[in-house]
Order: C-alpha cells, then sequence, then structure tokens
C-alpha cells in the first residue's frame, strides 16, 4: 500500500504503450472501441512522414507493375507536412511522379479569384514541387457555368473510372464530421455533385478567403459513395480541435449526422492521427478502461474527476463499490481504499486554488500551488489576439498587478481581423470631427479618413483579395488600444505593454 500521499501532482507524457503498442495483442486490447484501424503518432511530422512512405511505396508497386497510381488529393491544411515529405522523397531519392493521376477532391464553387481555388493551393504547396504530368491532373473547375456542372460530375467520375478506380484517397475532416465538405445527411450512394456547404465548413474556410462573407455558398465534391469506393482511404487530422469529432468517428455509432462515419464500412480505411487529436479516445483519455495503467498524480486525478461525473458523487462520496465497478479497482491496490485516494485527489484539486497566483510571500507553500520566492516575480503574459488576455484570465492578472509583481503582456498579433467595417468607419467620424473642432486646416488626416469611408461604404468588393494596408492600420489600431486600455485597468504600465505584430 502507498503511505506517501502527497498533494504534489506532476504533469507526465502520455505513456507510448497507449498508442504504440508492443504486440497485436495488447493492441487488440487498447482499440477494442475503435471501429476504423487507427494510428497514432506522437507528432505530426511523424504521422505525415508514415503517410508519405506508404504512399511513395505504392508509387513504386505500381511503376513496377507498369500502371498508373490514382491518388485523390483533399484541400485545407492537413496535408501539407505530408506534401513536403513527398517532394522531399521526390527531390532526395529520386522517387518519380510521371505515374501518378490526381484527381482532387472538391473544388470551391462559385470562385471569382484563382489564388483561392483548391487547385491553386495544391499547386503551391505540392503539384509544382513534383514532376506529375500536367495531362495527369483532374480537378472541378470553381469557374463553370452551373448549367455545365451535371455533365461534369458525370464525366469526372467516368474518367476516375476510365483511369482504373481510385487506388489511394487522402481525406481530411471537418470539426462536425464533414469529408470532402459532404455534410450531414449526406447520401451513402451519392458521386461527384455540387453541394452547399454548411457554415461550420465555411468558417473553416473562411482563412483562405480572408472572411467568411468571402467563402462560396457551395463546392463540387466526391460524394460518399465516390469515397467509399476507393481502394484505400486515409484520414487525416492533428491538433486538439478535432478531438471531439476524431472520438465520434472513431468510437461512435455510424450515422448520416456524422458522414465519416461511414468509414467505419470501409474494408481498406484507416485514420492517422497525432496525440492531440487522440487525445478523446478511450486508449489515451480513459486507460483503466481497456488496460493496465502507468498511475500518476494527473491520471489519478482525471479518473477520480471521471468517475464522480458518471456516478453524480462528490470526491468524498466515492466508495470501493464505485471504483470496482467502472474500471478503477487498482486504485484500490495502490492506496488500500477508496477513502485514501478521496482525500489525496480532494486535497490535491483544493490546492490548486488560491488567490496568490504568483505565490505569497513569507508564506509557508508546501501545499500551494506556486512557490512565495522569489518574489517579487516577473511574468510574461502571451496573448494571441488584444483582449484575449483579460478575457480569458483577467482575475489573475488583475490580482499579479495588485500583489506587486512586474508583469508583462505580449500581443501576438494585431487581432485587426475581429474589427468591422462600420467600426472603422465609426472611427474614421470621429477623427474628422476632432480636426474639425480642433484642426480645420489639417486636411490630410480628413482627406484619409474620408478616402477609407468612401471605400468601406461604397467601393469595397467581397472579392477574396487582401484588405487595403490603411484599412488593417485603422482595424489594429482599434484593437490595440482596446488592449492597451484593459492592461491599464488591470494595473500594467504602458512600458510593460508589448505589441509584436506577427502575421
Amino acid at each position: 500500500m502507498r503511505k506517501n500521499l502527497s498533494s504534489q501532482i506532476t504533469l507526465t507524457r502520455i505513456p507510448e504503450k497507449y498508442y504504440k503498442p508492443e504486440n497485436e495483442f495488447e493492441h487488440s486490447v487498447l482499440t477494442r472501441f475503435e471501429k476504423i484501424p487507427t494510428h497514432i503518432y506522437a507528432s505530426m511530422d511523424e504521422g505525415s512522414m508514415d503517410i508519405a512512405k506508404d504512399i511513395a511505396k505504392e508509387i513504386l508497386n505500381k511503376q513496377k507493375a507498369k500502371k498508373k497510381f490514382v491518388l485523390v488529393l483533399p484541400g485545407g491544411r492537413s496535408p501539407h507536412t505530408l506534401f513536403q515529405h513527398l517532394i522531399h522523397i521526390h527531390k532526395k531519392e529520386k522517387l518519380s511522379f510521371k505515374n501518378v493521376v490526381i484527381f482532387l477532391l472538391y473544388e470551391f464553387y462559385p470562385l471569382t479569384n484563382v489564388a483561392n481555388s483548391n487547385l491553386h493551393q495544391l499547386q503551391e504547396a505540392f503539384l509544382n514541387h513534383v514532376d506529375i504530368p500536367e495531362k495527369n491532373i483532374f480537378y472541378p473547375d470553381g469557374f463553370m457555368n452551373k448549367n455545365d456542372i451535371y455533365d461534369f460530375c458525370e464525366k469526372y467520375e467516368q474518367k476516375m473510372k476510365d483511369s482504373g478506380g481510385i487506388d489511394y484517397m487522402l481525406l481530411g475532416i471537418g470539426t462536425a464530421g464533414t469529408i470532402g465538405l459532404n455534410s450531414a445527411g449526406a447520401s451513402m450512394n451519392s458521386h461527384t455533385h455540387l453541394v452547399l456547404m454548411d457554415n461550420t465548413s465555411r468558417k473553416e474556410s473562411a482563412q483562405l478567403f480572408s472572411s467568411i462573407e468571402n467563402v462560396p455558398a457551395g463546392v463540387i465534391t466526391m460524394g460518399l459513395g465516390t469515397i467509399m469506393e476507393a481502394k484505400k482511404v486515409v484520414l487525416i487530422s492533428w491538433g486538439e480541435s478535432k478531438a471531439a469529432i476524431i472520438k465520434q468517428t472513431i468510437e461512435g455509432p455510424a450515422t448520416d449526422a456524422l458522414p465519416a462515419t461511414c468509414l467505419q464500412h470501409h474494408s481498406n480505411a484507416r485514420v492517422v492521427i497525432d496525440l492531440s487529436s487522440a487525445y478523446d479516445l478511450t486508449r489515451i483519455s480513459h486507460p483503466w478502461l481497456v488496460t493496465n495503467c502507468e498511475w500518476d498524480n494527473k491520471l489519478i486525478r482525471r479518473a477520480i474527476i471521471w468517475l464522480c461525473q458518471l456516478t453524480d458523487k462528490p470526491i468524498l462520496k466515492l466508495t470501493n463499490k464505485d471504483y470496482s465497478e467502472h474500471g478503477l479497482g487498482e486504485l484500490l491496490a495502490i492506496f488500500g481504499s477508496a477513502y485514501n485516494v478521496n482525500i489525496k485527489i480532494f486535497n490535491d484539486i483544493q490546492h490548486t486554488i488560491t488567490g496568490w497566483p504568483g505565490g505569497k510571500p513569507n508564506a509557508d507553500d508546501s501545499n500551494r500551488p506556486e512557490r512565495a520566492k522569489p518574489y517579487p516575480k516577473k511574468i510574461i503574459v502571451f496573448s494571441p489576439h488584444p483582449d484575449d488576455d483579460v478575457i480569458s484570465m483577467g482575475g489573475t492578472f488583475r490580482r499579479l498587478c495588485d500583489q506587486n509583481h512586474i508583469v508583462h503582456v505580449a500581443y501576438q498579433t494585431s487581432g485587426n481581423i475581429a474589427v468591422g467595417d462600420e467600426e472603422v468607419i465609426r472611427y474614421c467620424e470621429y477623427l474628422q470631427d476632432v480636426c474639425d473642432k480642433y484642426s480645420p486646416k489639417d486636411n490630410k488626416i480628413k482627406s484619409k479618413a474620408e478616402e477609407i469611408i468612401n471605400y468601406l461604404r461604397y467601393e469595397k468588393k467581397e472579392d477574396g483579395k487582401p484588405e487595403r494596408p490603411d484599412v488593417l492600420f485603422m482595424k489594429g489600431t482599434i484593437r490595440r488600444e482596446e488592449a492597451r486600455h484593459a492592461s491599464r485597468y488591470s494595473g500594467l504600465k504602458d512600458e510593460n505593454i508589448h505589441f509584436l505584430d506577427l502575421p
């Protein structure tokens, strides 16, 4: 029985045994809740390299058989690291792509600017850097006449069949479970077609088009039927933002509400993800349900909080029976009783609560989350956008300043994309009024303000082009002053407020 019930909590990495089992038996035990074969890697780079090697191997096998290799590529940023590895293999290992036939998974429709097209993005990231013949690249035309779309889709499907069918299909996944931008309710029998994008997909595509207003309403995409006909499908996902939908896709029921779950019925599909995307999978988030655990303080706390939520009981009310019936009997063996575990976790959580986030000077800090010395501490707060700091941790921010710590805040980006055009117009009108009152002869500022107002009201076109520099300056300045005022209110000195203006 463990005697040391110290409340010190240490953070550790996820043990490799949870995502790199040593043998097939361990793998089958760990993955018993998973309905699609899933490969988890420590990083996006490691996972991308694995797929790149797999694709290279398939290309070589086809070359030896003197056949074409038909590859479907998605849009988005998820495959970019994979593309870099393929380019490296092409240049360093002299792998030729001349036998590769490319089909684009989808294209936005209608397009007004070629720079926003999925084809252009793929050319920039991959196609222009390898020796795929131009005649081997097929894609939907985002500029075609709407009346021609049906015939195009029929011919696109026929071209895939004439090429021998899809050998390898790469897919990304949206946070709403979309694949190929096929949204909830998509038919399992659908083939290449024009569909309206759901709002979530449009938001996820907004970065490419500067704002959601510029994102086309539709997309010409391969349907779920086409995806299911591919000989091999690999779905990739990186980052914690996809963790919830990855769990639903892999462990949840197959449902029309989540198109990605159709891959549960594919005979040769696999999912390749990094640890961040895998975080909600049972073997990562609740490993005690599938295997013996390497218990540390962090994992114990997570397990007990989960048990409290599951049983709807407070920590100190949990019983031996609760632990035994929900896969946590190991903790009883380690600590001797539910009471011992409960007290430990209760104290752990209690000791994270403090009114002294920088540590209380001249106090016993053995059970406090932050050490007492040194005092005062030098603290830097990195804020992705102006106001993120006060919105997410304003109380802590204020406490640190009130308790005389040396606090700096660094705003990493200008945050100008969060400022609407109407707000810029309002500030420009304010500038005009100030000039009229105190500097009526200062025509330069008044003229610039009037120029911006006229542009935003009457001349601006939603064509996906980058915003004018003077408008971006105004938007950035508005956010900067808002952030500066909030920081001053929290107690920061002006010289401790830093604007990095990163891209």
